[in-house]
């Protein structure tokens, strides 16, 4: 009798064909990196020969080839009905009492190690999927706080389906691959009760320069599908790598985000928002050793994989242990060889109607259409700029159509995000009002060229672009060293040709990241009660002291140029 299942314990990263990219990076990591100390959650994967042979016995294959045959590929008017018929036909399909008692010893004997009849993620994974080229992310579904066979195989069958979704079709066409030929393996893996902790996304290079010096961290309150679908404003957090090659404290920088909703289990086998409570949101999702173990654990993962990561992490709410529970190759820099430096200088004196955090380093102008759901599709025209809450996979087809995205929620590990540095588009996510200040029809002017944080301005505004092959730049005897004022765009300028920094302007770092003059921290007691006196306490409120505020932040933004150079200051 052929056997389907498979633990991860016995999978390893030959057996894409067999269990797709997703379950066989979870295989490498227990067999290779658990016993290093990394935590990956149990679980065991369903082969795709399963996938084929449902395919087979419910004859489904020339069904599916024969709607998929009529497909436009060039207008796509007609995807969704084919979508909704080839889904119809795989939901029609019935498993094998071979498949069925399969999966319900699996699941049963999961359990058994776990002590307890637990919840279950059901993950799909594609054999192209998580390759360094194509990384099929949001493609197919998942499902979480799975309990019970019954419920297990309702979701192992609409992970099957889901490899008809519009999406999935798309993204097929789109990168190559033919529809019938792509294997789907589902994995089942042990929940970590994140619902009660946090979770979220670790980069092994900087997303957005990436520079190779830095781990960037990122995660939110509850269930992690928060962060990947860019919900939620998340924590961020910076890691120096050669600090983590040495088992060093490695934190070197941190901002806080609102994080005002979060994801929790729902009462049967599905998962609801509900509002972060208020001391929630002003506090950091993890203690400063958690942060460095997680990254110590993300850099032996990237040392594993000889190449950058994109790694979902979770901590358990109720035990207090972390896991890492995803790991895919980083795929956006991974493609990117010859580097051209393009500068875009904007000419405004203009104060921004909207701001967030930049993705991309280019400046478009063109006219808002306002997104709410895939049935204001059709407003949007070749140029546009999207405006949204939040995006998802769903609008990928559409996303195409857009010159730039801004979303309300989300940061730099988002749907949104990813999608524009796979387009080569700009976007500004985690605005919290764009949708409240910006008008269908407006013309705007959206700018990413000022490091860190992204810019909207109304109207269409002029601007320069300098572009110049680094290639053909030539050497000097004098050495092009920077004069670095704002921390935040050290990553940028980091990835110029340059011999380091010459001067770092203290002052400007107290303008841009203190905030606040040196003495009125050290004489804080003797300010009068004014509203800047509020703002001050306000913005010192995770520090033990003031003065611990001033050197801290200071010490973050100096170790931020240092870590993005690599450099000595001179």
């Amino acid at each position: 009798m052929n056997s389907y299942i498979l633990p991860f314990a016995d999978l390893s990263a030959k057996d894409v064909a067999l269990v797709g990219g997703k379950n066989a990076s979870l295989g490498e990591m227990i067999h290779h990196l658990s016993p290093m100390g990394v935590h990956v959650p149990d679980g065991f994967a369903l082969s795709t020969d399963a996938y084929f042979t449902f395919l087979s016995d419910n004859k489904l294959t020339e069904a599916l080839q024969s709607k998929l045959n009529e497909l436009n590929t060039q207008s796509l008017d007609n995807l969704g009905i084919l979508s909704a018929a080839c889904k119809a036909l795989i939901l029609k399909g019935t498993f094998s009492e071979n498949l069925r008692e399969q999966l319900r010893n699996a699941y049963h004997h999961l359990c058994n190690k776990c002590g307890a009849a637990i919840s279950v993620a059901v993950r799909s994974s594609a054999t192209a999927e998580d390759s360094p080229t194509a990384s099929f992310a949001g493609q197919h579904e998942s499902y979480l706080n799975v309990t019970g066979v019954d419920a297990l195989l309702e979701a192992v069958h609409h992970c099957y389906a889901s490899v008809f979704a519009e999406r999935a079709i798309k993204y097929r066409l789109d990168n190559g691959f033919a529809h019938l030929s792509l294997g789907l393996s589902v994995g089942v893996q042990r929940m970590v009760r994140a619902d009660k902790g946090c979770a979220g996304v670790v980069f092994t290079i900087e997303p957005e320069t990436g520079n190779q010096n830095l781990i960037y961290l990122t995660g939110a309150w509850g269930l992690g599908e928060s962060v990947v679908q860019g919900a939620v404003n998340t924590d961020e957090f910076y890691l120096f790598k050669p600090a983590l090659a040495n088992k060093k404290k490695a934190l070197i920088y941190r901002s806080l985000g609102s994080k005002k909703k979060r994801m929790v289990y729902g009462e049967t086998h599905s998962t609801q928002w509900e509002e972060t409570p208020p001391a929630l949101r002003d506090q950091y999702i993890l203690s400063d050793e958690e942060i460095n173990r997680i990254g110590q654990w993300c850099y032996q993962i990237e040392q594993h994989y000889k190449m950058p990561m994109d790694i979902e992490w979770a901590k358990d709410g109720i035990t207090g242990e972390l896991f890492i529970v995803q790991a895919r190759p980083e795929t956006i820099h991974a493609q990117q060889k010859k580097i051209t430096l393009k500068e875009y200088t904007l000419k405004t004196k203009d104060k921004p109607l909207v701001t967030g955090k930049a993705i991309g380093k280019s400046i478009v102008n063109g006219k808002v259409r306002i997104i709410k759901s895939l049935a204001d599709a059709d407003k949007i025209k070749k140029g546009d700029i999207i405006v949204a809450d939040i995006t998802n996979p769903d609008w990928n087809a559409l996303l195409r159509k857009a010159i730039c995205i801004v979303t309300n929620k989300g940061g730099r590990t988002s749907h949104a995000s990813i999608i524009a540095r796979e387009l080569g588009i700009p976007a500004v996510v985690g605005t919290n009002n764009a949708t409240e200040k910006l008008m269908d029809d407006q013309l705007i002017t959206v700018s990413c060229a000022s490091g860190d944080e992204g810019l909207v301005y109304n109207g269409g505004l002029p601007w320069i672009e300098k572009e110049t092959p680094l290639e053909k730049l030539t050497k000097t005897k004098t050495k092009p060293m920077f004069i670095l004022a704002d921390p935040m765009k050290a990553l940028l300028y980091a990835a110029y040709p340059n011999e380091g920094v010459g001067l770092l302007r203290m002052e400007f770092i107290i303008t841009n990241s203190v905030q606040v003059h040196p003495m009125a921290l050290v004489k804080f007691h003797e300010l009068p009660d004014t509203n800047e006196k509020k703002q001050i306490d306000a913005l010192t409120r995770h520090y033990a002291s003031k003065t611990t505020f001033f050197i801290e932040r200071l010490a973050e933004s100096i170790a931020l140029v240092a870590a993005a150079s690599l450099r000595p200051i001179d």
